[in-house]
């Protein structure tokens, strides 16, 4: 009889990958995670920005990107302009800085909407694989390598975990959302 393991990691893989998109919302705080899909060319290869220099938070609304190399201050000056982020960075020679403007209101629920999406785009993927794990125990009882009974104990537990991951998704939404109106 199989177990419901491989969709199980697949569920955890994608709450992994809604946490990961959702840590590089700008939430009006400065997060070092809003650079991690930013690149630079890098003698080149495409390199993500913080391979290529000290990235830090020294206050709460600013990221500060210290090159190792002089020469690459403009290279990521350039990257940062041309990327989505919305900030325009400031040099002086040595460091960049990228300071987060205060969220407006409407912006902030802009936001919360683009939370509760993406909330929405990971449960339908896992409805997906509850959806494929269902039809796999299906057929199980099709070919008879299970019975009928042991199928129904892997759909149940395959609808407890969809119900448990579910709620997890609901819950970082929220938390998330919180994190966005409290700012």
């Amino acid at each position: 009889m199989s177990d419901i393991k491989p969709f199980e990691q697949k569920m955890e893989k994608t709450i992994e990958n809604f946490q990961n998109d959702l840590a590089t919302l700008r939430a009006g705080r400065a997060n070092p995670r809003v650079l991690d899909k930013i690149t630079v060319d890098y003698y080149g290869t495409s390199t993500p920005v913080n391979q290529v220099g000290n990235v830090t938070v020294p206050e709460a609304r600013v990221i500060q990107i210290a090159p190792w190399e002089q020469n690459m201050l403009k290279e990521i000056e350039k990257s940062i302009m041309a990327s989505d982020l919305g900030i325009n960075p400031s040099n002086d020679g040595k460091v960049i800085r990228l300071i987060f403007p205060q969220l407006t209101e409407e912006r902030r629920k802009a936001l919360t909407k683009d939370v509760k999406k993406k909330g929405e785009d990971a449960k339908v993927a896992i409805r997906n694989i509850r959806r494929e794990a269902m039809d796999s125990f299906k057929k199980m009882t099709k070919d008879k390598s299970a019975t009928e009974d042991d199928v129904k104990k892997l759909e149940e537990q395959t609808q407890k975990l969809t119900d448990k991951v579910i709620g997890q998704i609901d819950k970082i939404v929220e938390e998330k959302n919180k994190d966005i109106l409290s700012i």
